[in-house]
């Protein structure tokens, strides 16, 4: 008991100590601590200070207007170390595989029934690490959970926090992070990898792997009224001690047939007189490729249609041509064209390279209205 005794007597003092530097933010990250250090020795005083960070830290409450700081900036160049989107906004619903729908879906869920997680003495998931290659939606990810939660998204301008004074750029980056933890958002760090290199990396300098170590501290002290987001296009860049930092890593495949037609179904209704039509051949077309090449690809070919001042679906085609693959998928592209009703025979052979007598034979025996070909494990 006097070992306990004795706890408690420190980390008052730790907190008074705290307090009196004039850290709001520090202080709450403090009383996180305690909230969760203290469920078995004093659970009275942890159930209390819970509910005390629960009802306090609101954007009306005197605590929140207390912790409301300056925009930080970079001391050299006065850049804005962080962009702001109070009411983050998307261009179109994303569209995810089912694990990680589901796994986002339950972010939402934890943060919209914190109650009971208090009540059972826990808290929601704090920290968040998206994984995969460029363009799959993990920022858009981000963005999606700021929507859903209601909450402002804060990101990480790397290009700014990275001082041309490597001395500086710890301090940027605890002054981005100091300051996410007095609001109630989520932050996202773009590029984690960046900042993140594993500390044996030889080609690091030390000031850089110093910045793990910041990093770690922040993570481990990030309180639960906020989320951090963080994403990566290089997980084994990582240092590993990161990887076990975060509460949840959540890996971002690239789209499988049916999210790519569900995204062309979505992309091209306002555009397409033939939308069911073109998105089935497309989804064959466009397999293998993220949501941004996919997005990139068909801007590009609805300029064309607009400079001309044609209907783009005279252009869709310029998808397909060109689109090499297996000669399994070359024929089921070829077929799909023909059974969608978007080109004739003879032009599905001269788009795809595929015998008219294939095609004919194997759009006589495909039933129609599906996506035919090789799937794609997403």
């Amino acid at each position: 008991m006097a070992t306990a005794d004795n706890k408690l007597e420190k980390d008052m003092v730790h907190l008074a100590r705290v307090a009196l530097s004039g850290r709001p933010q520090d202080v709450m990250a403090l009383l996180h601590r305690f909230a969760k250090g203290y469920r078995d020795n004093a659970p009275d005083m942890a159930t209390a200070l819970a509910l005390l960070l629960r009802e306090s830290p609101t954007r009306a409450s005197p605590l929140r207007r207390q912790t409301e700081a300056v925009l930080p900036v970079d001391i050299d160049t006065r850049f804005h170390l962080l962009r702001i989107e109070e009411h983050p906004a998307l261009d179109h619903e994303p569209v995810y595989s089912g694990s990680v729908k589901a796994a986002l879906d339950a972010l939402v869920a934890e943060r919209k029934g914190i109650e009971s997680l208090q009540k059972a003495g826990l808290e929601p998931s704090r920290t968040v690490l998206f994984t995969g290659a460029p363009g799959v939606g993990k920022t858009l990810a981000a963005r999606w959970l700021a929507r859903e939660l209601n909450r402002p998204l804060l990101i990480l301008d790397l290009a700014a926090v990275m001082s041309s004074y490597l001395g500086r750029t710890g301090t940027n980056l605890r002054h981005v992070l100091d300051y996410a933890k007095t609001l109630d958002c989520v932050l996202l760090l773009d590029e984690l990898d960046a900042i993140a290199k594993r500390r044996d990396d030889r080609g690091e300098i030390g000031e850089l792997k110093r910045l793990v170590t910041v990093l770690i501290q922040q993570i481990d002290d990030w309180p639960s009224t906020g989320l951090l987001v963080s994403a990566t296009n290089h997980p084994d860049l990582l240092d590993p001690a990161i990887w076990r930092r975060f509460d949840l890593a959540l890996e971002f495949p690239l789209p499988d047939r049916d999210a790519i037609h569900a995204y062309l179904m979505s992309a091209l209704a306002p555009l397409s007189t033939q939308t069911e039509s073109w998105a089935r051949v497309l989804t064959i077309a466009l397999e293998g490729q993220s949501f941004s090449d996919i997005d990139r690809e068909l801007k590009s070919v609805r300029r064309k249609a607009a400079l001309l001042g044609e209907p783009l679906d005279d252009h869709l085609v310029g998808l397909v041509n060109g689109k090499s693959g297996s000669k399994n998928d070359r024929i089921a592209l070829a077929a799909e064209l023909v059974s969608a009703g978007v080109l004739s025979q003879r032009a599905a052979h001269e788009v795809t390279g595929v015998a008219r007598e294939t095609i004919r034979a194997r759009t006589a025996k495909k039933p129609s209205g599906k996506i035919s070909g090789r799937g794609r494990d997403g």
